[in-house]
């Protein structure tokens, strides 16, 4: 770029850069003023909290200002988080206050906007920076020079793209800057991606490639499927389109109306700072596991990993063909028919008891459903059920408040117990008022009642399941084994375990008996490493967020957990639904990305970044002490260049062992599916930890013939695509026939 050109932008950014550092000032008075003002009210809520409450009229004067001085420290409190927020906002501007420009010209009126992170507006209400999520900065992403359509508010609008220019600016600095026609110049790519990884992923909005842009800027949908190849900027995606819907719907939608399924801990540790760096508050997230446990009360269900560790070890055919079923659609399609045919002495009624007596019994309340219209959903039918269950607890507590012994344990009442049952309550009489105190007294005693109704503890949905099982066996499973699988899990159940496979269609009939467990505030449901979810799991996730727009984004080819391919466009029949499809990958080395390509059956569809490095190297020692020295040596020349080195293994057990052999020689961090943090330098981890992660530099240990056959295509693939710049494997004796058909130019070996 002319010398020349580069001097204007630099004096612009100068401008720019002290008119956000004069904003600073002004804010960080203004936050001076709102701290004070916060600790003010605070000490006014303290005063005003210490009144006389013994008289009743005090008491409800107090509830009052106690009330309205809670309010009063909500909003105080909420003012300086937006400001601090504000303020983190200008200071990442400072910085890096805008990294694109675009001329337009508009049926004649010419234009030059700047686009950043965050908007910035002067006192003369200009816009000196566009956010990148506004209408107008979407050219800045799918246009080419030339006439260019973008969305509006009010609909599509036209303009004519005559300049795009993109800007690396560091401490107000410009470092480079360039003119282009494509979305983002390789110059820009090569600088962002040739970097070393981070503790966190990184914000980088600036990179946005026009693929990536559908993705992030989709607010047609109902269902958006997102199938890319590894590094492929799929997660950058989601994080940006959540933080565009954010933006987009600022007034009927906030972060925590929004979910994302991590596949693991470390990743929801490791994009943790992404939507804050963009000035968004993080949505919610939760792991698989996590999301069936706080589901599965007292239960400990069966993770992913932990399946995955077992399979290792044995997972006989027909163990596969029971899971393979349990997890289909059609197995919930079966649910759904029991519950339509099942007649009311078909169901797991429980007797609800109190003080060891029987309170209401299993055929009254199987009475009470039976009596109900028969052509009602199963879920209607309970609720009514529960419903009548609790007036009749009603009815028989205003009964038991008339008896004697009631009456009598009233008159021993302590005076503070009393006061604490009547409450601020008045009455007509004396005798409304003991009568009331009476009735209070036995609500509070069969409060426990009331719960065990209120919690569905009248219904077994653990047995029910099993009875359904015992009605709808595998067709092509032998009943004899059918009967012993059932067996086996209500034996797990009293164990208190749940088998992965039987938690989605347990909690589903459990809902659709119960008309439970369905969350209608959520409004937009991310799923990420989606190839990892069972159709079973998807449609269960579908019906507990009824109203979510849903997004889905994974890789089929990092399948690890050898799932059946889920036909997407089956489960969500009757939704607008639209696949996109990413076929570059932008995280490794041209070198790493061919390599890791040539070891699928398909990896021709992969397209790599040219961004180069060293070929992949394979190591084949004869011995574990071999293997051990080739990886002592590795890490020292690595840790000369890179801030991590991942050396990923193909399950815990060959990591553990792993880190037993090399502590004493090197320094390295052992990871397990319970740690949330990433540290930096070396780390041992099995792969199923390490997805949707990147590392600087990628040991796979043992990469042999026994540890990878032909079919774990999938698990290598993955390994090698963690890895942005360079990749060394480890095999103890003969390599994986995955490494033997893989071109030989794309690696070098080492024996």
């Amino acid at each position: 770029m002319d010398e020349h050109i580069k001097a204007q932008e630099q004096q612009r950014v100068t401008q720019v850069v002290g008119q956000i550092e004069q904003r600073l000032v002004d804010q960080q008075a203004q936050l001076d003023k709102a701290h004070l003002e916060t600790k003010l009210v605070e000490r006014n809520y303290g005063d005003n909290t210490r009144v006389n409450i013994t008289e009743a009229d005090d008491r409800i004067e107090t509830n009052a200002a106690v009330q309205q001085q809670k309010q009063l420290v909500a909003r105080a409190v909420e003012n300086e988080s937006i400001l601090k927020q504000q303020m983190g906002q200008l200071k990442d501007l400072a910085q890096s206050p805008y990294f694109g420009r675009i001329d337009i010209d508009e049926d004649g009126d010419q234009d030059t906007l700047y686009i950043g992170t965050a908007s910035f507006i002067d006192d003369q209400q200009n816009f000196l920076v566009y956010d990148w999520r506004a209408p107008i900065s979407g050219i800045y992403y799918n246009g080419t020079l030339g006439t260019v359509h973008y969305n509006t508010p009010t609909g599509q609008a036209t303009a004519e793209l005559l300049k795009k220019r993109q800007f690396q600016i560091q401490h107000g600095d410009i470092i480079n800057v360039f003119d282009t026609n494509e979305t983002v110049g390789d110059q820009l790519l090569q600088a962002v991606l040739g970097s070393n990884n981070a503790e966190y992923m990184q914000n980088i909005v600036a990179t946005i490639q026009q693929e990536q842009n559908d993705i992030i800027r989709d607010t047609r949908h109902d269902v958006l499927v997102v199938q890319g190849v590894a590094g492929s900027g799929k997660t950058s995606a989601i994080l940006q389109r959540i933080a565009f819907l954010l933006y987009h719907s600022r007034e009927s939608l906030n972060s925590e109306q929004m979910l994302l399924f991590s596949p693991n801990k470390l990743f929801s540790h490791y994009i943790s700072e992404v939507l804050p760096s963009l000035g968004e508050k993080n949505m919610r997230q939760v792991t698989l596991a996590e999301f069936l446990d706080a589901r599965f009360s007292g239960l400990q269900v069966e993770s992913l990993f932990q399946r995955f560790e077992q399979d290792q070890h044995s997972l006989p055919e027909t163990a596969q063909q029971l899971r393979q079923y349990k997890e289909s659609a059609a197995y919930l399609a079966a649910i759904d028919r029991y519950l339509k045919q099942a007649q009311p002495t078909e169901l797991c009624w429980n007797p609800i008891y109190f003080e060891g007596k029987v309170f209401f019994s299993a055929d009254e309340i199987q009475q009470i459903y039976t009596s109900l219209p028969h052509n009602l959903l199963a879920a209607d039918k309970f609720l009514t059920t529960k419903n009548t269950l609790i007036k009749r607890l009603k009815r028989r507590i205003r009964e038991l408040a008339k008896a004697d012994w009631v009456l009598e344990e009233v008159d021993v009442l302590s005076e503070n117990d009393y006061q604490t049952l009547v409450g601020t309550q008045r009455f007509q009489s004396a005798d409304d008022e003991v009568q009331y105190v009476a009735r209070a007294l036995m609500r509070k005693r069969l409060e426990i009642v009331y719960n065990a109704i209120y919690n569905d503890y009248f219904i077994d949905t653990y047995a029910q399941y099993a009875a359904f099982m015992r009605a709808n066996p595998a067709s092509n499973v032998a009943a004899t084994t059918w009967a012993t699988m059932v067996t086996t899990y209500e034996q797990q159940l009293e164990r208190h375990q749940v088998r992965l496979a039987d938690a989605a269609p347990l909690l589903y009939l459990r809902d659709q008996l119960t008309g439970s467990g369905q969350n209608h505030a959520m409004q937009y449901l991310f799923i990420d490493e989606m190839q990892d979810y069972s159709a079973a799991q998807l449609l269960y996730i579908k019906h507990a967020f009824p109203n979510c727009k849903i997004t889905l984004l994974g890789d089929r080819d990092q399948d690890l957990f050898q799932r059946q391919q889920v036909q997407w466009p089956t489960l969500f029949t009757g939704q607008r639904l639209k696949q996109i499809t990413l076929n570059k990958s932008y995280r490794s080395t041209k070198q790493i990305t061919e390599f890791a390509a040539g070891l699928l059956p398909a990896g021709a569809d992969i397209q790599a970044f040219t961004r180069e490095g060293p070929q992949p190297q394979v190591h084949q020692g004869q011995t574990l002490a071999d293997c051990l020295l080739v990886i002592t040596q590795q890490i020292q020349r690595l840790l000369d260049q890179h801030d991590t080195i991942a050396i990923l293994t193909k399950d815990q057990v060959t990591s553990d062992q792993l880190y037993a052999h090399l502590q004493l020689n090197v320094e390295t961090t052992l990871m397990t599916d319970s740690d949330r943090a990433l540290p930096k330098g070396v780390l041992i981890l099995p792969i199923y930890l390490a997805k949707g992660l990147e590392f600087d530099a990628v040991i796979a240990y043992n990469v042999s013939a026994t540890q990878f056959p032909m079919a774990d295509y999938g698990l290598l693939y993955t390994i090698a695509t963690r890895a942005m710049h360079e990749l060394i494997l480890i095999s103890q004796g003969p390599v994986s026939p995955l490494l033997q058909q893989a071109a030989p130019e794309t690696f070098e070996l080492h024996a």
